[in-house]
């Protein structure tokens, strides 16, 4: 067995490459992603023996490495796009925030006899993820303090309903207009070559240099010390939100949205992060409370998707709009981009980028609440 902190180190970077690279190769680990990927390569080591269930690197990866990843995913957020996205496309994300929510409590109201008393950290965490996305899940889930086994249980199975959700809304604006009482919003003249062009205008950066690099690690390693330093002062305010908040400040400076490679080394460390949860998972634990778990994001997106769509019929929302809404609260702004995409919705790919960037900026705020409130509600 590796033991050496340094040595799980580099087999952890040796499986999240590892993990990448078999994203691009077969279809069932495309199906999959990268993230799940390398949790289960992770879970897998440890469970013959390859590496240990508990290192200091997992520590550190799992304290000031993730927190890092945060500081630099959210040094990329205006705030101010929000203003492009439209009234249709912003009323639509926040009825489907609010959605989430509703399906958090209700989950938990069902579910939290059979979970347990850790049930409220999973309402917190899945109204973070499914209002914004995985940044919001992982900072969620350092402010309540989910077990390991929980948290791995509760990535597979979101993996798995987010995968099933964007098929959902990839068919429902293929329905006949008659069954959404004429709604329609059919794409406009060259929209497929319109899209694929915007498409490779939001996601084309330029070529990272080392004083980004540099600059972009004072900003993030900067954030976290003094979110530390807040959350000791203050300590009823926990460090995450503290950083969030500073990090989402300095974000909205031009020439820090400007710096290059922030955001990828930011994903990079949630991969290396995540890979520490699978590591760490015990595989008997796992199946007992995975089952549990995968209902409750069930009753999750599926009222997130009734409270959104029957909203959205009631006041005469295209179903495009809805489904790309759907997409930014449930899969991120790179979800609402493909399936925008996919769908040759040109108009609507920045829109539904600007509101999921929205949900990396709020999620954890109403995270963080949900679970409280949870808390309060089931005495859990």
């Amino acid at each position: 067995m590796i033991g050496e902190p340094f040595s799980v180190l580099v087999a952890l970077i040796a499986l999240v490459w590892l993990a990448i690279w078999l994203e691009r190769q077969w279809k069932v680990t495309r199906a999959l992603g990268s993230v799940l990927t390398a949790i289960l390569l992770a879970a897998l080591a440890a469970n013959i023996g390859v590496l240990p269930g508990r290192s200091e690197a997992y520590v550190w990866l799992g304290g000031p490495g993730v927190n890092v990843a945060i500081a630099l995913i959210l040094l990329g957020i205006d705030v101010r796009t929000i203003v492009a996205a439209g009234p249709r496309m912003l009323g639509a994300f926040l009825v489907g925030a609010l959605g989430t929510a509703a399906g958090a409590l209700v989950g938990a109201a069902v579910l939290h006899g059979w979970l347990g008393p850790d049930t409220w950290k999973l309402a917190g965490q899945y109204t973070g993820t499914y209002t914004g996305g995985s940044v919001n899940f992982v900072a969620v889930g350092e402010i309540v303090g989910t077990s390991p086994n929980l948290y791995a249980a509760a990535v597979a199975a979101d993996n798995v309903t987010t995968t099933v959700w964007m098929a959902v809304c990839l068919a429902l604006p293929a329905l006949p207009a008659r069954w959404w009482g004429g709604i329609t919003a059919e794409p406009s003249a060259g929209a497929a070559a319109d899209a694929m062009e915007t498409v490779t205008f939001v996601a084309t950066r330029r070529a990272v240099t080392v004083q980004d690099v540099a600059v972009v690690a004072t900003l993030a390693l900067g954030a976290f010390w003094f979110s530390e330093k807040m959350s000791g002062w203050m300590p009823a305010v926990p460090a995450v939100l503290w950083l969030t908040t500073i990090a989402l400040g300095m974000a909205q400076i031009p020439a820090v949205r400007r710096l290059a490679g922030g955001p990828l080394w930011g994903n990079y460390l949630m991969h290396l992060f995540l890979a520490t949860i699978g590591a760490q998972s015990i595989l008997g634990e796992i199946m007992r409370v995975g089952p549990a778990v995968f209902y409750y994001t069930l009753i999750v997106v599926s009222i997130h998707g009734l409270v959104l769509f029957g909203l959205g019929r009631v006041f005469r929302t295209d179903l495009a709009t809805l489904a790309v809404a759907s997409q930014a609260n449930v899969g991120g702004p790179a979800s609402a981009m493909a399936l925008a995409t996919a769908r040759g919705y040109a108009d609507r790919i920045l829109p539904g980028v600007a509101v999921g960037l929205l949900g990396y900026a709020v999620g954890t705020y109403a995270g963080f609440g949900v679970a409280h409130l949870a808390r309060g509600l089931f005495g859990t």
